[in-house]
């Protein structure tokens, strides 16, 4: 442990002859991409461990994300309410779709969408609200969609923090129109690359298939512009591998966010996000937001660095404060974010995290 480092996350794999066998196959088939047989089986398998009506597999959730929002056909220079406490995928998929962004502040509690504050944003050019799951909190999901059916708005989840959450039993990818859940090698659950969305249309599956092969209906017949967005056979087979082990994988997420939850919970100045009733987490990140008035976050972020800990000050800085859109957008409209932003580190969490380290965590944490 004293000559390692400590990264925020690490990356969840399979045992080595688990994945070669897995791919044994494609040597002999030959077929590495193009929906082949592993990335059909993971479509399936995923279906039924998400408990959702369908889902479409992509190369990564950023495409999930842009594709759908190009698949809802909206007009250009509609406005979509969103948060700018995410991650930059979230806010560029809405820019690179030629709509609008307007940013709505969070909450203090868990960091989500104030759906308090959202029908103020709503004008005659909304056509969607884009919510954020934020570190496997979830948004008040009835809420957002009593304003959405009012105003006859299209909601799209952000669910990358939400992999296997579940939220009264229910599977968090049932929620709104669509749900994007990413597959990154940072998250609980990895394809290393990868993404896929949720859904109940079937046409907007028919229209997420298109987009994400060049607009191809058939053999002979291109009818759409669509981009390259497929997930490969390597990625699908470790997909599949992954998930043969997420339940266990979330199960040591627990113990390592509980220890957390021991050392941390009743010191001043450091608040950590309240459980949330009713929701089955996966325990995708472990924030701690340090009051100002007793901690400097920077300071505790240096403190990690210099004992080769690396937390991660995310987000930060928001989305409507990045370079690329100087002068389009103001923080101090979203206070609670920009707050939140400027103070909140995500500490080291993943399976194989060792107690001990957590412990070590702490310790620097509380020794400043």
């Amino acid at each position: 442990m004293e000559n390692s480092s400590i990264y925020v996350t690490r990356s969840s794999m399979p045992d080595k002859e688990e994945y070669f066998k897995e791919i044994e196959e494609l040597w002999e088939t030959h077929i590495l991409t193009n929906m082949g047989i592993k990335h059909q089986q993971l479509e399936k398998e995923l279906i039924d461990f998400l408990q959702v009506p369908a889902l479409s597999l992509f190369t990564n959730g950023h495409m999930a994300l842009e594709l759908t929002l190009q698949a809802m056909d909206f007009p250009k220079g509609g406005e979509v309410i969103s948060t700018p406490f995410t991650f930059a995928s979230t806010t560029h998929a809405i820019v690179r779709n030629g709509l609008v962004p307007v940013f709505c502040d969070i909450k203090e509690k868990d960091y989500t969408i104030d759906e308090n504050k959202i029908e103020h944003l709503i004008t005659p050019k909304t056509v969607a609200i884009l919510p954020v799951h934020v570190y496997g909190n979830i948004c008040n999901v009835e809420a957002i969609q009593k304003i959405a059916d009012t105003y006859q708005l299209k909601v799209i989840y952000d669910a990358a923090h939400a992999f296997g959450e579940k939220y009264k039993g229910i599977g968090i990818g049932n929620f709104g129109d669509a749900s994007m859940l990413s597959f990154h090698a940072t998250k609980v659950f990895n394809t290393i690359e990868g993404g896929a969305v949720c859904y109940r249309d079937k046409e907007l599956g028919e229209k997420l298939y298109r987009l994400k092969n060049f607009g191809i209906r058939s053999e002979e017949i291109v009818d759409g512009i669509g981009a390259n967005a497929k997930m490969n056979e390597f990625q699908a087979a470790m997909g599949l591998c992954n998930l043969r082990h997420v339940k266990d994988e979330i199960e040591k997420r627990k113990r390592v966010v509980d220890r957390y939850r021991e050392n941390l919970s009743d010191i001043k100045g450091i608040k950590i996000s309240e459980i949330q009733k009713e929701v089955q987490s996966s325990y995708s990140y472990f924030p701690v937001l340090f009051q100002k008035e007793y901690f400097s976050r920077n300071e505790i972020y240096d403190k990690l660095k210099e004992n080769r800990i690396f937390a991660r000050k995310y987000f930060y800085p928001l989305t409507n404060a990045f370079q690329c859109y100087e002068g389009k957008f103001d923080v101090n409209q979203t206070p609670v974010a920009f707050y939140a932003s400027e103070n909140i580190l995500t500490l080291p969490l993943y399976a194989d995290l060792a107690l001990d380290d957590v412990d070590k965590i702490c310790r620097i944490i509380k020794d400043r």
